[in-house]
């Protein structure tokens, strides 16, 4: 959340500025450590209407991974970490992510560790993203470190919009359908209809079934659709509760064809996340917990914050992650092998390029067949419509 303060520095002298914080707290907290006397606080991102405008505010992954390049870069070439974080704040082509590189780095210059004036920006920042800096302060290995999140955002980021991508364009095709489907009933079939009725020839079962649902759009249609507007918000609504999140994250891997990929996708990103993190000295505790942020799956989460607790009780990974019907036993068993041979990195690497490229596969194979299919489903769709009315016109215009 943006915060704008007044402030008095150490010679009397008021300063203005903003700050990107949790709440009022960490602001005032952040500011008196900098030496400054607060005169006030006060939150910015709010619009005309006083709704939070904090959504629009977004930095991609892109833009971070290219960020985590360009640090590792500098600190390779011993640049010092606070004109490490001015000159990218003075460098960035993206406004929100100059506004917040500015902030760290006065952060950083007001005693701050990086991983700390990290952890203050959530949305920018992943708790995968601040551990794995932390560690790498701690083994002084801060240049490496972010090469590796680099190279890991990037896979991650080439990888699910890959799979998105694959799903755009059914979506897109599907609309497509309705909406012709949708005119030809509100529009065509009627006039048609009309035809058949004053002929008083007898109308086929088929016809009528196809000529009651024209008149129920026509007639009932904006109701329908404001029907449909309320069950989506209520909908949306629901998947924003923990049950909701929940069921949705079931829904997803229990889909046909389709569930497969999202367990293939959340798996890569499991085993993905973990490697890296062992790279740079994470423990293995906060290695699974961190994973289970960023997994973006309930029930993925749930398995593995569950996992996290019976690790730190004693057990191995390969047995707390034993009985999940959505761990598979070759994962299980490969992890097992990594911690009896102490190659739990090489063995999660291996893992994660495997899953990964199950999940190219099963998008190319995916993005192969979706067009033919749906070229031909919306051909049977409007050719049965029209031959329901079309064939009895025929057969009205041939007795005649």
């Amino acid at each position: 959340m943006l915060y704008k303060y007044k402030v008095l520095d150490k010679d009397g002298s008021v300063k203005e500025g903003q700050i990107d914080a949790i709440n009022t707290d960490v602001v005032i907290t952040s500011l008196q450590n900098r030496g400054f006397t607060i005169v006030s606080v006060d939150q910015a991102d709010k619009n005309i209407f006083g709704g939070d405008i904090s959504f629009f505010e977004r930095v991609s992954n892109k833009d971070v991974v290219i960020l985590s390049r360009q640090i590792s870069t500098l600190f390779e070439a011993q640049v010092s970490v606070l004109r490490v974080f001015r000159l990218l704040a003075s460098e960035s082509e993206n406004p929100v992510l100059r506004k917040k590189l500015a902030i760290i780095a006065d952060d950083l210059q007001a005693g701050s560790s990086i991983s700390q004036a990290l952890s203050k920006h959530p949305k920018v920042f992943s708790n995968f993203y601040v551990n794995m800096v932390r560690a790498g302060e701690e083994s002084g290995k801060l240049n490496e470190t972010f090469m590796y999140l680099a190279n890991h955002l990037d896979r991650s980021y080439e990888l699910t919009s890959k799979a998105k991508s694959a799903l755009v364009y059914p979506a897109f095709v599907m609309v497509v359908f309705v909406v012709v489907m949708i005119l030809m009933f509100t529009m065509v079939i009627p006039k048609l209809s009309s035809i058949l009725v004053e002929s008083g020839a007898e109308i086929p079962f088929f016809t009528k079934i196809v000529m009651g649902i024209s008149d129920f759009l026509v007639n009932y249609g904006l109701f329908l659709f404001v029907g449909l507007v309320i069950g989506g918000y209520f909908l949306i609504r629901y998947g924003q509760t923990g049950s909701g999140k929940a069921s949705f994250s079931r829904f997803k891997i229990n889909l046909p064809y389709l569930g497969q990929l999202y367990r293939k996708l959340y798996l890569t990103r499991i085993a993905s996340n973990m490697n890296t993190m062992l790279l740079s000295g994470v423990p293995i505790i906060k290695v699974i917990e961190n994973t289970a942020d960023v997994v973006d799956n309930v029930i993925y989460r749930d398995i593995l914050m569950t996992a996290a607790q019976e690790v730190r009780a004693g057990k191995a990974v390969s047995e707390a992650l034993t009985g999940y019907e959505e761990i598979p036993n070759i994962m299980i068993q490969m992890i097992k092998i990594g911690e009896e041979t102490g190659e739990m990195g090489m063995i999660l690497e291996t893992l994660s390029k495997f899953y990964e490229r199950e999940v190219n596969n099963a998008v190319d194979a995916l993005v192969s067949l979706i067009e033919p299919a749906m070229i031909v489903m919306l051909a049977l769709g409007v050719g049965v419509l029209l031959t329901s009315v079309l064939m009895p016109i025929y057969n009205v215009s041939s007795t005649i």
